[in-house]
C-alpha cells in the first residue's frame, strides 16, 4: 500500500534536448503538472549542444528533422540548405523553448546522479550533483541515445601535448584552420568532420578503422519556392512519416531489387544518388537491401563502383572500399569521397596499418611513421542507448539497480519501461524503434504523456511494465533484427563499437509505423504488459 507523501513536483525530466523539450511541454502545459527538467549542459539542445564539431548538421532533411505538433512553428521556420546545421538546430529547439515559456522550469548545469523509487511512499527520490534532493511521482528520462562519448584508449594517449577531443563534447575554443589535424574514425560524425576539415586544415590525417558506404547527401540551398510546397504539403509529409519505416520523409520503395533488370536497378541507384540521403538510398531505392544479400551486395557494388570512380589514387580508393554487407546506419555527406583528392588528406587504413602508440607529438601506425599532429580528434562514437543509464545510480523496487536488472545487455518493454522501475518512462530506451529521431521521439514523448495522463485520470499510484512484456520485447526485438542483414556487421547500432562487448540488439527495427500501431494496440486492450497498481490495490493487465 502507498502512503502517497506529497511530492516536491509531480515529474522530473532528465534531459532538455528534443525529447526533454517536448516531454516539459506536454506535461507541464498540456496536463498541468508540476515539472521541472534538468540537464547537465550549460544550455539546452541536448546532443546538439554538446556536439558543436566542424561540419556537424543532421543527415536527415530539414523539413523532417523538427516537431510536428505546432504547425504555426512550422508555417515561420526557415532554414538554409536542405540539411540542417548544428547552429540551426538549436536556434530552432531555442525557438520552441522561447515560444512555450519553458525555460523557468529547465534548470542547466545540474547533472542528476541518483534516482531511487521509495516504495512506502510511490515516489523517486532524485539527487542531484550539486547536492539537491527532491521527489518526484514520474520520472522522465530524456537522456538521447547517442550522449556517453566512448575515448578508446591507446597506449601513450594522455600523453600527447597538442589538443585532444571528442567531436561528442568540443570546446568552443578549439579552431582547427591552418593547423595539423588527425581523426579516428569515419562513421556519421567522422565523415561529416572529414568534408568540412580537409577545406581549413593545413594536413588532415584520417585513421579509418573501417571503410564505410557513403552516398552524396545532395545538400543544397533553398528557395522561398520550396518552403511555400511545404507548407501546402504538410499534411501530407506528416501522415506519411508515421506510417513509414524510417519517418525521413520520402516514399520508401516497395519494389524487390532483383524483380527487376540490371538496367533498372543502375537507373534506380543512380537517380537515387543524384538526389542524395543515404536513407533514401537504402530504403528508397527497392524494398529489400537490408533484407536479400543478392539486393544488398547490388547496392554495395554500385556505391563502390562510385568509389573508384571518384577517387584519383587507385591506392586511397582501394583502401576506402568497404567489405562487408551495406548494413551500418546509412550515411551521406556532401563530398565525402572527393575529400580525399585533396593534397593535404591523406588516409590511414588502421585495418592494414594499426595505431601502435600516440607520442606527446602525435601518432605513431605500425609501420613506424609518426605521424605529427597539432590537434587529434577522437570521432569514436559513444556507448549508445545504455551509457548514460549505466553512468546514474538508478535503483527500483527493493533496491535493485538498473545495471543489475539489465545484466550484460538491457532491455525494456517498447523502449520506454522497465520492469521493477514504476512511473519511470524513458524516452528512447534500450529496443525503440530505429528511425530518424525526432518524429520517433515526438511519438514517445506523446505516448509517455498520454499514458501519465490516463494514471492521473484513474488515480493510479504505478504504471511499471511486467516482467513478462519487457521479455516478450526484447524477444521480439531480436528476432526482428534477426531476419535482417543489420546484424551481420559489427555497428554501434548493436553496441559492437565497444571493445569486450557482446553483439546486444538495441533497437526495434520493424518502422515507426508498426510500432506507432504496436503503441496503440496496448493501450486499447488496456495497457497490455503494463502492471496498474491502484493507491489502494494493485490490478495487473
Amino acid at each position: 500500500m502507498n502512503n502517497m507523501k506529497n511530492a516536491d513536483l509531480d515529474a522530473i525530466i532528465i534531459g532538455a534536448g528534443f525529447a526533454g523539450i517536448y516531454a516539459l511541454h506536454k506535461l507541464r502545459d498540456e496536463l498541468g503538472l508540476s515539472v521541472r527538467a534538468f540537464d547537465k549542459a550549460g544550455g539546452i539542445g541536448g546532443t546538439w549542444y554538446w556536439n558543436r564539431y566542424p561540419g556537424a548538421m543532421s543527415d536527415s532533411e530539414g523539413f523532417i528533422y523538427q516537431y510536428s505538433f505546432d504547425r504555426e512553428l512550422l508555417r515561420e521556420w526557415t532554414w538554409k540548405k536542405r540539411y540542417l546545421s548544428q547552429a540551426e538546430i538549436l536556434g530552432y529547439l531555442g525557438a520552441v523553448v522561447e515560444k512555450y515559456d519553458l525555460a523557468k522550469d529547465i534548470q542547466l548545469n545540474t547533472a542528476v546522479e541518483a534516482l531511487a523509487y521509495d516504495e512506502d511512499s510511490g515516489l523517486w527520490d532524485v539527487t542531484t550533483g550539486d547536492g539537491q534532493f527532491l521527489t518526484a511521482r514520474y520520472v522522465v528520462t530524456a537522456l538521447g541515445p547517442l550522449s556517453t562519448s566512448h575515448f578508446p584508449d591507446f597506449k601513450g594517449r594522455d600523453s600527447f601535448e597538442g589538443r585532444m577531443v571528442h567531436t561528442g563534447s568540443w570546446p568552443e575554443d578549439l579552431r582547427i584552420e591552418g593547423k595539423r589535424v588527425g581523426v579516428i574514425g569515419t562513421g556519421s560524425t567522422g565523415t561529416q568532420f572529414i568534408c568540412a576539415a580537409s577545406k581549413v586544415t593545413e594536413q588532415l590525417t584520417v585513421f579509418q578503422r573501417t571503410a564505410q558506404y557513403n552516398v552524396p547527401s545532395g545538400n543544397k540551398a533553398l528557395d522561398e519556392e520550396y518552403f511555400t510546397q511545404l507548407r501546402s504539403d504538410y499534411d501530407r509529409i506528416w501522415e506519411q512519416a508515421k506510417a513509414s519505416r524510417v519517418a525521413c520523409g520520402f516514399e520508401e520503395s516497395g519494389t524487390p531489387a532483383m524483380s527487376v533488370s540490371e538496367e533498372e536497378r543502375q537507373r534506380v541507384f543512380q537517380e537515387n544518388w543524384d538526389r542524395g540521403n543515404g536513407f533514401r538510398f537504402m530504403f528508397g531505392t527497392f524494398s529489400d537491401i537490408i533484407f536479400d544479400p543478392r539486393a544488398n551486395e547490388a547496392a554495395a557494388e554500385f556505391i563502390k563502383s562510385k568509389i573508384r570512380e571518384i577517387v584519383k589514387d587507385p591506392e586511397t580508393a582501394r583502401k576506402l572500399q568497404p567489405t562487408d554487407y551495406y548494413a551500418k546506419r546509412p550515411i551521406c555527406n556532401e563530398d565525402y569521397y572527393e575529400s580525399y583528392n585533396r593534397d593535404n588528406v591523406t588516409l590511414v587504413s588502421l585495418k592494414e596499418n594499426p595505431i601502435r602508440e600516440i607520442t606527446p607529438r602525435g601518432v605513431v601506425t605500425e609501420d613506424g611513421v609518426e605521424h605529427e599532429l597539432d590537434v587529434l580528434v577522437f570521432a569514436t562514437g559513444f556507448e549508445a542507448v545504455e551509457g548514460s543509464y549505466r553512468q546514474m545510480d538508478i535503483r527500483g523496487r527493493g533496491g535493485v539497480s538498473l545495471d543489475e536488472h539489465w545484466g550484460e545487455a538491457p532491455s525494456s518493454y517498447l523502449g520506454m519501461s522497465v520492469s521493477g522501475f514504476p512511473n519511470l518512462f524513458m524516452v528512447y530506451g534500450p529496443n525503440s524503434v530505429f528511425s530518424n529521431l525526432p518524429t520517433a521521439i515526438e511519438t514517445q514523448v506523446e505516448w509517455i504523456s498520454d499514458t501519465v495522463g490516463m494514471a492521473e485520470e484513474r488515480g493510479l499510484a504505478s504504471v511499471e511494465a511486467t516482467r513478462e512484456a519487457e521479455e516478450d520485447w526484447t524477444t521480439l526485438c531480436a528476432e526482428i533484427a534477426g531476419r535482417s542483414l543489420f546484424p551481420k556487421v559489427k555497428s554501434w547500432i548493436f553496441g559492437a563499437n565497444i571493445p569486450g562487448r557482446k553483439q546486444r540488439v538495441l533497437f526495434y527495427f520493424a518502422g515507426l509505423g508498426n510500432y506507432r500501431q504496436k503503441l496503440s494496440d496496448v493501450v486499447e486492450a488496456d495497457y497490455e504488459g503494463f502492471k496498474l497498481e491502484g493507491r489502494t490495490s494493485a490490478v495487473s493487465v
